[in-house]
């Protein structure tokens, strides 16, 4: 199967409800934008062995590829448009093994689309040798200068946090037998957090106009606050004993109280 093939087979459903994707024939995509709207555009690579494990489910990292992009959409207060997908797949692959992992990635792909109404529009496919590498860049529309940016936050804000923080981190910890909770049903829930996060499109838009600023916690919540600090010029306090935490996660912090660190200051 040729890359025009593959893209036939593979990616080109994934465009059929974007029209300016031009069924995936052309060189670019075309894109219209509504007026008083500004265009959002947010980049994530994902490369195995770094952001994901070589025997996660592929469903999943199509679920996470697109997401993670996604929440970067939702912390700009931004609503999905659509977005472009760039693939290395490994040489070394047979074409079974790649036509079972495409056929697994794009169903998490097409997952993410239909809950956020975010269609592909473009993109290319590469052989490597490499490891798999997979990069998204999505795109959104704010109100005009309404974004919300890591610049805007003002002396005497308040901090909120949206869900719980830390489950990714200890999710990976589980799948690597560095965590045990001695709880399946506690384990499972890190690992889903961790494989399959979910954007909060619906908060960011509804905090757009009314947050000073806004960031995704994706480095940790201590680099990514302070990213915002250091871009506002505030500093910003964290009271550890009000931080929102899943069952799951206090469980684990109060087995293994050193997890603390691993919740404030990574993924």
């Amino acid at each position: 199967m040729d890359e025009f093939q593959l893209i036939s087979r593979y990616f080109a459903p994934l465009a059929a409800a974007e029209p300016g994707a031009l069924r995936l024939g052309d060189d670019a995509a075309v894109l219209a934008l509504p007026p008083r709207r500004d265009l959002v555009v947010t980049t994530d690579m994902l490369i195995e062995g770094v952001h994901f494990r070589a025997d996660d489910p592929p469903q999943s990292i199509g679920v996470k590829a697109l997401a993670v992009n996604l929440s970067d959409i939702a912390a700009m207060g931004a609503t999905p448009r659509a977005y472009v997908l760039a693939l290395a797949l490994p040489v070394a692959w047979p074409e079974t093994q790649r036509g079972s992992w495409l056929a697994s990635f794009t169903t998490g792909l097409a997952e993410m689309q239909e809950a956020f109404a975010m269609p592909l529009a473009g993109g290319d496919t590469v052989a490597t040798p490499g490891p798999l590498s997979i990069s998204i860049t999505a795109f959104g529309l704010a109100p005009k200068k309404g974004a919300m940016v890591r610049s805007g936050a003002r002396p005497g804000d308040e901090v909120w946090l949206s869900g719980t923080i830390g489950d990714g981190a200890l999710g990976l910890r589980v799948l690597n037998g560095l965590l045990a909770l001695d709880d399946p049903l506690l384990e499972a829930a890190l690992v889903e957090r961790y494989q399959r996060p979910r954007p909060r499109l619906a908060l960011g838009c509804a905090l757009a106009g009314l947050a000073h600023s806004c960031a995704d916690v994706s480095d940790g919540l201590v680099a990514d606050l302070g990213h915002i600090c250091e871009t506002s010029s505030v500093i910003a306090a964290i009271d550890i004993e009000r931080l929102p935490l899943s069952a799951a996660a206090r469980a684990a912090c109060d087995r293994y109280p050193e997890l603390w660190e691993c919740l404030l200051w990574r993924r």
